[in-house]
């Protein structure tokens, strides 16, 4: 996966790689045509706006090489959104050919993009896609009738069947040497009446007797039963995280690493490193080779794992955006729009992607909320999994209790925010896509990516702290922080010296902020408190980095300051209250 360099475009056939645009409207599989076609493993979501930045791959037809650029889906090329902009500056640049995606569900909004693309003079090639959805939905289009109104092939495909790809790869490649004919410029009004003309020409819709997924496609943006079957989903999801991760955990990786691995290091290392402090850095208690093997891959990997298996086919399934349409109602009061719960969920997995992924709201205000509500109150995937190991065995309704005080917190965070920041949010605008069987070797390709992803951006920098953590363990550093802020620790906090720690590691990561409280022997109210703290507490330093270049040095400082204080404000106030509501009992 690489960007395209901004050049002017010359057309060279023979001698060099053509050049293909892939456009189309949200959610009409672009980018699963993108992969198939390419092979390049990208992200590819069933709900808008998810890629703003365009992707590149090679593809071959024959002896004919090229590179196919996947513009993010946009509905028009007014250039009002940021995503208008890049679809618009690409065609600027220039292509030998375009390959429009049409979505045959939604005939007649697609052909708004179809039109306004006739009048670049760059040959087209038309995909009609989503044919079998349309036909279950009793919708038949005429392609051969839909090519001769828009003077241009249109062949039928089927993208996650990998149906008419290649037809569709065959004839871009030979347009690719044509020349296009310019076209007039139209009105708005003339463009909608030639796409008015040409629906009534080509298709035509047959009475179909309702099916169960037609049903359940209305009913889940319904608030009854949407609602019910929304939780539903969530309280499974949740369920096979927790419960699935938990089993491979006791099961499999912890007897591996405790009575395996762990053992054949520290034989080893006895044999080959004499004892003393060296020694402990490698595999004393908090030695390197100990919790730098059980923390990461032991107790966190299973459950990010799980949770990108779930998040992945809630999103491909076309569930997601469902779950916005109902949240609207309360987002809207927190000064957001249902559609920005797309990036609040991916801040389930990583903060950072989802702080990036507010770039599709309307408003730079929207924009603030949502950044800040997942800086505060979102506990990304390791978090969740350092969480889940660390109450999951202990107290369920602990757990349930951390993260009711996540959502309150998060609601909190918007209501605040609203009213402090000047501006408006705009209403809801989010294509809710069919309810689809996610196409397998996509879903692999993404949750490869992932995990990918997670290893490399979340394992490192967790490793670099266990590293830190074993120094400061083992050589009396920690001992002396401790006296440092044992007043707040002991006293305000409730918990142990040793939970120094945790307030040193979290701010390298924040699951670091929860994973040496494992090592400690806390009791149930302990668990929580340092669970709350870590919650609330700094952002780790890649949302800090990020949420200083898509706003401010001052915004993320602010936002920083205000989670750390939070932290310790809601810790001290959870332990002296459970501590007296223990007192009574």
């Amino acid at each position: 996966m690489r960007c395209h360099s901004s050049r002017p475009h010359e057309k060279n056939i023979e001698n060099e790689k053509i050049r293909i645009l892939l456009m189309g409207n949200p959610n009409v599989g672009k980018s699963v045509i993108f992969s198939k076609l390419t092979g390049v493993n990208v992200v590819s979501s069933n709900y808008v706006g998810t890629t703003v930045d365009y992707t590149v791959g090679d593809v071959s037809f024959g002896r004919q090489r090229g590179v196919m650029i996947d513009v993010p889906g946009v509905y028009s090329l007014e250039a009002t959104s940021e995503a208008e902009k890049v679809a618009v500056s690409l065609l600027e640049e220039g292509a030998d050919v375009i390959v429009c995606v049409l979505d045959a569900t939604h005939l007649e909004r697609n052909l708004l993009l179809a039109y306004q693309l006739r009048e670049y003079q760059i040959p087209i090639v038309y995909s009609l896609n989503l044919l079998d959805v349309a036909e279950r939905q009793g919708i038949k289009i005429d392609a051969a009738k839909l090519s001769e109104e828009l003077g241009a092939p249109v062949i039928p495909t089927v993208a996650i069947k990998n149906a008419g790809l290649m037809d569709l790869l065959r004839k871009a490649v030979s347009f690719a040497k044509e020349k296009a004919k310019p076209e007039p410029k139209l009105s708005d009004e003339e463009r909608w009446l030639k796409i008015k003309d040409i629906v009534a020409k080509v298709q035509t819709e047959v009475e179909k007797k309702t099916t169960f997924m037609d049903l359940l496609e209305d009913k889940t943006i319904q608030p009854w039963p949407g609602i019910p079957i929304a939780l539903l989903v969530l309280i499974l999801s949740l369920g096979v995280v927790i419960g699935g991760g938990k089993g491979l955990r006791a099961l499999v990786l912890l007897p591996l690493v405790r009575d395996v691995i762990q053992p054949f290091l520290t034989n080893i290392v006895s044999l080959l490193v004499p004892p003393g402090i060296f020694r402990n850095l490698l595999v004393g208690e908090f030695g390197i080779f100990i919790i730098g093997i059980e923390w990461p891959f032991a107790l966190i990997l299973p459950y990010v794992f799980l949770f990108y298996i779930v998040f992945s086919f809630l999103e491909d399934s076309g569930f997601m955006p469902r779950i916005a349409v109902l949240a609207d109602g309360v987002f809207r009061r927190i000064g957001i729009q249902g559609g920005n719960i797309i990036p609040i969920m991916l801040g389930y997995g990583c903060a950072v992607p989802a702080i990036l992924g507010s770039r599709t709201a309307n408003t730079y205000k929207e924009r603030l909320i949502v950044a800040a509500l997942v800086s505060f109150a979102v506990p990304c995937a390791s978090q969740s999994a350092a969480f889940f190991a660390l109450l999951g065995d202990r107290s369920v309704a602990a757990l349930a209790f951390v993260y009711l005080l996540s959502i309150l917190m998060g609601l909190f965070v918007g209501y605040v925010m609203n009213r402090m920041v000047p501006g408006k949010s705009q209403p809801m605008l989010l294509e809710v896509p069919n309810l689809l069987w996610p196409d397998k070797e996509a879903f692999k390709k993404k949750l490869k990516i992932r995990m990918k992803g997670f290893l490399v951006d979340a394992e490192g920098p967790m490793l670099m702290g266990i590293i830190i953590a074993s120094l400061i363990a083992e050589t009396g550093v920690l001992n002396e922080f401790s006296k440092l802020i044992g007043p707040l620790v002991e006293g305000w906090l409730g918990l142990p010296k040793e939970a120094s720690l945790s307030l040193l590691l979290g701010i390298i990561r924040r699951e670091l902020a929860v994973l040496p409280l494992l090592e400690l022997n806390l009791s149930t109210l302990q668990l929580v408190v340092g669970s709350v703290i870590a919650l609330f507490y700094l952002p780790c330093l890649s949302v800090f980095a990020v949420l200083a270049k898509e706003f401010s040095l001052k915004a993320a400082v602010f936002i920083g300051v205000l989670t750390t204080t939070f932290a310790f404000i809601f810790g001290g106030i959870i332990n002296k209250l459970g501590g007296l509501i223990l007192g009574v009992l």
